[in-house]
């Protein structure tokens, strides 16, 4: 099963920069490059930050782009977006119990895509509702893998300027991950790097963003990094799981 993970379009309104690119023309360039390579996935996920600062204009850009998208698309929220206007934009996007996150049947397990957005923070939070319907899934599942998608990372990066804005209640999502003992690796965005490691025994996995990037700079302040933008590959079987992150051409002119 071949999954593709974008992130961190950080989509505004239509002609806008952002550090000096412009990232509708770049989230073209990615998707472009997905669909003549890999119009065989099962889905592609883009794991929130669709916009910058949740303007009409950039949603609609975005909505535009993948009307005739092909393979499916689910859209996730990150702190850049307005969970309302998202609501109201894309009315067909999967909900639950008031939030944009929802499951995915696979023929290699259960996907989640959990919404960690919390208006008005940089940082994440999952509340009990959430955690509750995270349970009820991951119950629901039983044996069957699990692979979770977030924006939010549960877990430090060593940056000190990320690590400050992840998920802030990391140890009350790993109570429910810890009681089902189902969730084969956790994708998330939010940090603009390629990262892969794991978390408390659970392999885990991050992406850099389709437009900007963080430098590895492990100081007390946040630095812009220059590498380019990259989406991921995933490919699912019985064996596990395998991450390939591909560096995705740009034009010349942005």
């Amino acid at each position: 099963m071949k999954i593709i993970q974008v992130s961190d379009p950080h989509l505004m309104t239509p002609g806008g920069l952002l550090y000096g690119s412009d990232p509708l023309s770049r989230l073209d360039a990615c998707l472009a490059d997905i669909s003549r390579n890999h119009a065989d996935a099962e889905l592609v996920v883009i794991s929130g930050d669709l916009t910058n600062d949740g303007e009409r204009a950039a949603y609609v850009a975005l909505k535009e782009r993948l009307a005739g998208f092909v393979p499916p698309c689910r859209l996730m929220l990150g702190n850049h977006d307005d969970r309302a206007l998202f609501v109201e934009m894309f009315p067909k996007a999967a909900t639950e119990r008031g939030f944009v996150q929802s499951v995915v049947e696979t023929s290699e397990g259960r996907l989640i895509l959990l919404d960690t957005l919390d208006s008005g923070h940089v940082e994440g939070r999952l509340c009990d509702a959430r955690l509750r319907w995270l349970g009820e899934r991951l119950e629901e599942a039983r044996d069957w893998p699990a692979f979770l998608f977030m924006h939010h990372p549960p877990f430090r990066i060593h940056i000190p300027e990320l690590d400050r804005v992840m998920l802030t209640d990391a140890d009350a999502l790993h109570d429910v991950l810890l009681r089902h003992g189902n969730v084969r690796h956790i994708f998330a965005g939010h940090v603009h790097r390629l990262i892969a490691g794991s978390w408390r025994g659970i392999p885990v996995s991050t992406l850099r963003s389709t437009n900007h990037q963080t430098a590895l700079d492990f100081s007390n302040s946040w630095s812009l990094g220059h590498e380019p933008p990259a989406y991921a590959v995933i490919l699912i079987d019985a064996d596990g799981v395998v991450v390939h992150f591909h560096d995705f051409p740009v034009g010349v002119a942005e």
